[in-house]
């Protein structure tokens, strides 16, 4: 199952509901109508976000570990535990019309490029990969010393983030050229760029979210809210808050700015909604 809540108030909007199996993976549309999710019984459902409907299933060859959607909301991409990323258009999605194979395991993350004649995949054998659709082989590649755990990538900022080992690496979208790394504490499983770029946030195995500065590798923040080790984070399209899921069944909310009047900040008395929260943070229980 998967769950969706209003940002503003932290109500409890639905569920979706369809997969027979874990679910692996989820994206949302850039303007937040639609939503992807991958799942071990080898599908991907394509959802209407504001009613909860799947709109599509596509099917694929084995557990599905990546989905993203593109951005005229008609294609999915997804990569599978058996090293297949398959395209497939939502209003057709009996077969995939794509099928792709160039890495040894299991796909880590793809995700779609500007208008969708290109994509970039990261997977299991330690391998950053852009595709070339039109001519359906692969353009270039960059490898890592150590296991990829995640990668994020916006297109407005041509910035890929990758997470390997205790790193956080920042390449050049286009040329995969590393623009910055830095170690961090502990095993980093996810982080994200902040739109400005001056500083990214990333969370790992020591249950702590860092906020670290890009141009001196700074730790400018850090808190331990969570319980369990931290396996995603993500900032929002604003940059005003972060979202971070944890092991321990939790979804935190971070301010980015302590003090501004935004979203769930807006009344004073906020403090008072969880015993175990901070002006900075809020978190949902997942069930």
């Amino acid at each position: 199952k998967q769950w969706y809540q209003r940002r503003v108030r932290g109500d409890w909007l639905g569920t979706f509901e369809g997969h027979k199996g874990a679910i692996w993976a989820v994206d949302i549309s850039h303007n937040g109508t639609r939503a992807a999710t991958g799942a071990a019984d080898f599908t991907s459902n394509f959802w209407d976000a504001e009613s909860g409907n799947c709109l599509a299933t596509c099917t694929n060859s084995h557990i599905v570990k990546s989905v993203s959607i593109n951005r005229q909301m008609n294609l999915l991409l997804t990569g599978t535990s058996k090293s297949v990323i398959s395209i497939f258009d939502v209003r057709q999605p009996q077969k995939s019309i794509e099928e792709y194979i160039g890495h040894n395991g299991s796909i880590k993350g793809a995700r779609f490029l500007g208008n969708d004649n290109f994509f970039i995949s990261i997977g299991e054998d330690k391998l950053l990969k852009m595709w070339d659709r039109r001519a359906q082989k692969e353009l270039k590649q960059q490898s890592f010393d150590q296991p990829v755990n995640s990668f994020d990538l916006e297109d407005e900022m041509k910035v890929v983030t990758v997470t390997y080992g205790n790193n956080v690496a920042l390449h050049d979208v286009t040329t995969f050229d590393l623009l910055r790394t830095h170690s961090l504490p502990c095993v980093v499983n996810s982080a994200s760029l902040h739109l400005d770029q001056r500083y990214f946030v990333c969370g790992g195995e020591d249950m702590y979210v860092y906020k670290v500065s890009i141009e001196t590798g700074r730790i400018m923040e850090s808190y331990k809210k969570h319980f369990g080790p931290v396996h995603c984070i993500r900032y929002s399209p604003d940059g005003e808050l972060y979202a971070s899921g944890s092991e321990d069944g939790t979804i935190r909310l971070w301010q980015d700015s302590v003090g501004k009047t935004y979203g769930l900040w807006q009344r004073p008395d906020l403090t008072n909604i969880h015993n175990n929260c901070s002006p900075r943070d809020l978190d949902f229980v997942m069930g």
